[in-house]
């Protein structure tokens, strides 16, 4: 199996919908997006299946040290050695791929967040550098472009973190910002013990309403000439936009249910956001 192949299986097997805004790219650009994507994966993947803590922070030690073999030319991983070829093309740089390993180390380090502040940097590492990583992948021409694609990034991420809210709580995990639960009158242990109580929507609510803003300032920073070549990011924010269409149609039981979009739907999505070429509603 080649290093491309290896990469091409985790993110088909991930049934991630990040895979589905792949699709329509050339193959060159496809290939560096989905090596991206399976760093990503393998690195989150070091910390949700490491067991020990200890042992998931060796993992990440060792992923930093191959990024120092990466750039001096002597990967060992697959995925690093499928990243390798467009290191100088994409403008793939080692601090960035270093700060997406540190947002991925923040979950072992903590499973609360005071404020939004401290949250930010965490959507930031995991997210907002991946958005910038992949516009440069894409063809981003225009320093604007970047913007959008940190501010998407986060977008995405906390649309991640409303449908994850009970699946992360069984883990012991709040992703949420602990004044703004307590804003709302929302008790951790709600959460925790997936028993809402009356505010819990409200709270839902105000988390739906942050992610849109999210959105619409992505897009506002989007130059016109910019849309077709971002047009991966595009279908990834037509999904999630989706998505929180049916967290709030369900009444935000996220406690207690995960919603989630068929592939058929995902991929009916992505080819009609490619074919229009602009951002969707907000």
């Amino acid at each position: 199996m080649t290093p491309d192949e290896y990469c091409q299986q985790r993110a088909a097997a991930s049934g991630s919908s990040f895979y589905y805004s792949f699709l329509f790219l050339p193959p060159e650009r496809r290939r560096a997006i989905t090596a991206l994507y399976a760093f990503c994966r393998e690195v989150d993947d070091t910390v949700d299946e490491a067991g020990e803590r200890a042992v998931a922070r060796a993992r990440l030690d060792w992923w930093r040290e191959e990024l120092g073999r990466l750039f001096a030319g002597d990967p060992q991983h697959p995925v690093a050695r499928a990243l390798a070829p467009h290191l100088g093309t994409c403008a793939i740089e080692r601090e960035s791929l270093l700060e997406i390993v540190d947002g991925m180390q923040m979950d072992l380090e903590l499973d609360r967040y005071p404020d939004f502040d401290a949250l930010h940097l965490y959507c930031h590492r995991v997210a907002g550098v991946v958005g910038t990583l992949s516009a440069g992948i894409f063809g981003a021409r225009l320093p604007s472009t970047l913007a959008y694609a940190e501010e998407l990034g986060l977008a995405l991420q906390l649309t991640n973190i409303l449908r994850d809210v009970g699946e992360d709580a069984r883990l012991g995990r709040i992703y949420l910002p602990l004044d703004e639960l307590a804003r709302f009158g929302v008790a951790p242990e709600e959460l925790l013990q997936a028993r809402p109580g009356e505010r819990f929507v409200e709270l839902m609510r105000f988390q739906a309403a942050r992610a849109r803003e999210r959105y619409r300032r992505a897009f506002a920073l989007l130059e016109h000439a910019e849309v077709r070549a971002q047009r991966p990011g595009l279908v990834m924010a037509a999904i999630y936009l989706r998505l929180l269409d049916e967290i709030e149609r369900d009444g935000f039981r996220v406690l207690t249910h995960r919603t989630s979009l068929t592939p058929l739907r995902k991929l009916w999505i992505a080819w009609r956001t490619w074919t229009r070429g602009a951002p969707p509603a907000v």
